[in-house]
């Protein structure tokens, strides 16, 4: 298998590298180079090729070593993988880099449900320091007054806007996004399928079959082609005795002919695989679950039963009770509708007479409602538990999170 290196990732990665072993008089070199882009598109593996092309040896902190369940441990882990980069390069006499795979998925912050830690602040706060002042990085217990050799850093991830936004200014960190164009997708893509003699054309239309799918798709495709060969052997050995005959192993590793390669066979295997993507797109079972789950969560905690749609409700003289059960009328349910389209998050309070007074209103149920049917559901709930109150639905923008309309669409007794 061949390996291509974008020249503009090169590039990009020589010339950071570069700057910071230089001495340029009156020029702030940012100390670290941020490379982000989407999924699955061969940024670390593009900085490997880089690394590899240079000469450079490579520190690497992964992005799930940034939390500990003892508080200053990742923040101290990267001062000391720095300080010995910076031996290195003393040692080796070359360029050395250190590189953190992942920064956002260790340090950033992608929603209000994402838990801040003291080790995410500390983790900050760290790369801060180093960034303004790389010769002077000490350990926590010790100081060192003889400066260290600055060592330039490379980190790497998908959505660097999840960041603490002080690390990622310019002058700390310089930004990289990493987004392959065609002529990139085909020579990396040709580099993948370089050994199974397929022409420069069928590579070209390969990658246009297939324009909206990262690098890593093609890589999966390839190794997805060997698995004809694969179940056959299985089938050949038995089940029961594949584990024997793969590990630990007298007879020799087992060897696959060259599968069929044709554009045609890999145009039909990617189509499966992206058929498997839609699925997992499409599919959302994990918020079929968790709107029912809410819909019993919130009865059981306004102590509403559960009745099956097929017996009607009935009061203790055995008589019909459907009309005393709450409906919302057209009117809320458009407001319903609206609300959801313009992606805003239903809320739902109700109060009595004597605090209305005063405005002290409380929520009733679980708030940010997503489905419709959930929503009004929700709402028919409260509504018959507050019948004696009043009730109002709001609307929640959950980008700014802030309240965008207010309605009450109940009164006490009815009105």
């Amino acid at each position: 298998m061949g390996y291509y290196i974008s020249s503009r990732f090169l590039d990009k990665i020589a010339v950071h590298i570069t700057k910071n072993f230089l001495n340029i008089p009156g020029v702030r070199v940012p100390l670290i180079l941020g490379i982000h882009g989407k999924k699955g598109e061969g940024k670390s593996f593009q900085c490997e090729l880089a690394f590899e092309k240079m000469g450079i040896e490579v520190t690497l902190i992964s992005g799930g070593e940034l939390e500990s369940p003892d508080a200053g441990d990742p923040a101290r882990l990267i001062r000391l993988r720095y300080r010995e980069t910076a031996e290195l390069v003393k040692v080796r006499g070359k360029m050395c880099v250190l590189m953190i795979n992942d920064l956002d998925a260790g340090a950033g912050r992608f929603d209000e449900g994402t838990q801040y830690t003291v080790n995410t602040q500390l983790v900050n706060a760290t790369l801060m320091n180093i960034a303004d002042n790389p010769t002077d990085v000490q350990l926590p217990g010790s100081y060192d007054a003889n400066p260290i050799r600055r060592v330039p850093i490379i980190v790497t991830g998908n959505d660097f806007s999840t960041l603490y936004a002080p690390l990622i200014r310019d002058g700390r960190m310089e930004k990289f996004y990493w987004e392959p164009n065609r002529d990139d997708k085909v020579g990396i893509v040709g580099g993948i399928f370089g050994e199974d003699g397929l022409s420069q054309r069928e590579i070209e239309q390969l990658v246009d079959t297939f324009s909206h799918q990262s690098i890593d798709f093609f890589s999966a495709l390839r190794s997805r082609i060997y698995d004809e060969q694969i179940r056959d052997f299985i089938h050949q050995i038995g089940y029961e005795k594949i584990s024997m005959r793969v590990v630990n192993s007298v007879e020799p590793p087992p060897e696959f002919k060259k599968p069929d390669f044709s554009l045609s066979h890999l145009i039909e295997s990617g189509n499966l695989m992206v058929g498997e993507q839609k699925w997992v797109e499409t599919s959302h079972l994990v918020d079929e679950y968790n709107r029912l789950n809410r819909g019993r969560l919130y009865k059981s905690q306004v102590g509403v039963k559960e009745t099956p749609i097929s017996q009607p409700v009935t009061n203790g003289n055995g008589n019909n009770s459907s009309k005393n059960q709450s409906h919302l009328s057209l009117e809320t349910q458009e407001q319903v509708r609206q609300i959801l389209s313009q992606g805003y998050k239903i809320g739902v309070e109700h109060i009595d007479e004597r605090r209305f007074r005063t405005g002290s209103w409380q929520s009733c149920g679980t708030l940010q409602i997503d489905g419709e049917s959930d929503a009004i559901s929700t709402l028919e709930s409260c509504l018959a538990e507050y019948s004696g109150e009043y009730v109002r639905l709001v609307g929640v923008d959950p980008k700014v999170k802030r309240r965008v309309m207010e309605t009450i669409i109940q009164r006490p007794n009815g009105r």
